[in-house]
């Protein structure tokens, strides 16, 4: 069993192959050319408390400060309220989670069934059979006229005792300025995704060398409930038959909401005491706090959560950057279907309530560079975060043992901690274990704590270390034995230098 988490699917269900500590074989690819694709619109800046320019070094990459956040938005398509001609939807029903399904929820709810090594699973893949096929689909679309030479057909999906409902959209073929929505029939805003934005989505998985309908599936945004409908709107002269093929042989049922993933079955918020550390608690590290995002995404339809940060560039160019775990991202199709929570932590310091700033970005990300070796996924996200995040420094050297390092994550997706300790030693991890190693041939830092600890979720979360009066990015979380429990125990993470000067420099230090 390693810490490089692998997924298999198996029948309906999903499992993860859970994991005590290793790193996984495979040699690391090669930096693949720098995308001339655009990152998506940039933010204005107003920032309150502006980073002081420094002159470029060549060991380290300075944090921006966007400024203070704004108010709470969505971003990564077009997010507003329905309006327009009513469409009358059709409806799909799904019973409860049964049989082996229900065993697989319980065994991921259990505190001793996941280690740190494994994302936090919120959700299992549940097949629909009325509408696997596109013939099926197009069986239960009711096309409607709405003017202006347009037609939409809508279907309802629910799933009984669902906690969010994502579909899987296996996407062939769309007619030219088809609009695909999403929403929740109980009322509130809708998600508006071109057809040209699902199929450029699609073809970033095909030509990463992603295959089959995994591939070329599009995940809705889930609405916090049992029901997800999706709407399409076409023009009334396309040629249905020939232009449009889309399935929905799969969704995504949430037996947990990730926002209540600690509180439905971990209840880590007041309970853990001094144990795991609310970062609001540390005004110090606002600016890191900021940089740091909740992941969920989805793979073969089970849905899950990690942790990642956002990274500058030594330009300040503000592309999304973003670094996680090799062993929660680690290939294109994963990828498309990541969203990500910014802010979200508590409204004050040991206050179980959360931010109410906090912003959800959608829209998927680009996988540049994935190493097991390093337990590296590099990612330039598809839609721009929002105002008032901070693009994370990062140094590029080793750093020496007994160093005093930070950590920032969502443990159990919860709401945003802080763990304070040093670098023990360095290690390799291999198989079942992690070794003891030299400087020189150790590809992870164990890292002891003095304050918090970290647990599953928290994979792919940065670890900071100071340099001067700032804190700069100098790993990601693999795995390890700390706890609460067992506060001797080490965690293990990546390290940020190797895959930088490997790869990582192409976008973060270009020309170097």
């Amino acid at each position: 069993m390693t810490y490089r988490a692998s997924f298999k699917f198996a029948g309906l269900l999903v499992a993860l192959a859970m994991a005590a500590c290793g790193g996984g074989g495979g040699d690391s690819p090669a930096a693949p050319p720098v995308p001339t694709t655009p990152a998506g619109p940039e933010q204005p800046t107003t920032p309150t408390v502006p980073v002081t320019p420094t002159p470029v070094s060549t060991d380290r990459i300075e944090p921006l400060d966007t400024g203070l956040p704004k108010s709470a938005s969505s971003a990564g398509a077009k997010v507003a309220v329905r309006s327009g001609t009513a469409v009358q939807a059709t409806s799909i029903r799904l019973g409860p989670l049964e049989g082996d399904t229900q065993a697989l929820v319980k065994k991921a709810m259990q505190p001793a069934g996941l280690t740190k090594g494994d994302p936090q699973q919120i959700g299992v893949a549940r097949p629909v059979a009325a509408t696997a096929k596109a013939r099926d689909l197009m069986g239960q679309l009711n096309w409607q006229p709405v003017g202006a030479g347009l037609q939409r057909a809508a279907i309802s999906f629910t799933a009984e005792g669902a906690l969010g409902v994502r579909l899987g959209l296996v996407v062939r073929q769309l007619p030219a300025g088809t609009v695909l929505r999403f929403y929740a029939q109980a009322g509130g805003d809708s998600v508006q995704v071109s057809g040209a934005e699902v199929l450029r989505s699609i073809q970033r998985n095909l030509d990463a060398g992603d295959t089959g309908d995994a591939a070329r599936t599009y995940w809705s945004p889930d609405f916090g409930g049992a029901e997800t409908t999706l709407e399409l709107e076409v023009p009334v002269a396309a040629r249905l038959e020939q232009e449009l093929d889309i399935a929905v042989p799969m969704l995504s049922h949430f037996f947990v909401s990730p926002d209540q993933a600690t509180a439905a079955s971990f209840a880590k918020v007041g309970e853990s005491g001094t144990c795991n550390i609310d970062v609001s608690c540390k005004p110090e590290l606002s600016a890191e706090s900021r940089s740091v995002a909740r992941m969920v995404f989805v793979v073969e339809g089970g849905s899950f959560l990690c942790t990642g940060t956002l990274l500058n560039d030594a330009p300040s160019s503000k592309k999304p950057h973003f670094l996680s775990a090799h062993h929660c991202i680690s290939t294109q199709t994963v990828a498309s279907s990541l969203t990500t929570d910014w802010f979200y932590r508590s409204s004050a310091c040991n206050n179980a309530t959360a931010n109410p700033g906090t912003q959800k970005v959608r829209g998927g990300a680009e996988l540049l560079f994935a190493d097991s070796q390093t337990d590296t996924s590099f990612m330039r996200l598809n839609s721009a975060p929002p105002q008032g995040v901070v693009y994370a420094g990062s140094y590029v050297g080793s750093v020496n043992t007994s160093a005093a390092v930070v950590g920032i994550h969502h443990p159990r997706g919860d709401l945003q901690k802080t763990s304070a300790g040093s670098v023990a030693q360095f290690s390799y991890c291999s198989g079942e274990r992690c070794f003891p190693e030299t400087q020189q041939d150790g590809k992870f830092y164990a890292v002891g704590w003095t304050e918090g600890t970290t647990e599953g979720g928290s994979s792919g979360s940065g670890l900071f270390f100071t340099i001067g009066s700032r804190r700069y990015l100098v790993g990601q979380l693999y795995g390890g034995s700390s706890s609460c429990a067992a506060p001797t125990g080490l965690d293990h993470y990546g390290r940020f230098d190797l895959p930088f000067k490997l790869a990582l420099k192409t976008w973060l230090m270009p020309g170097s």
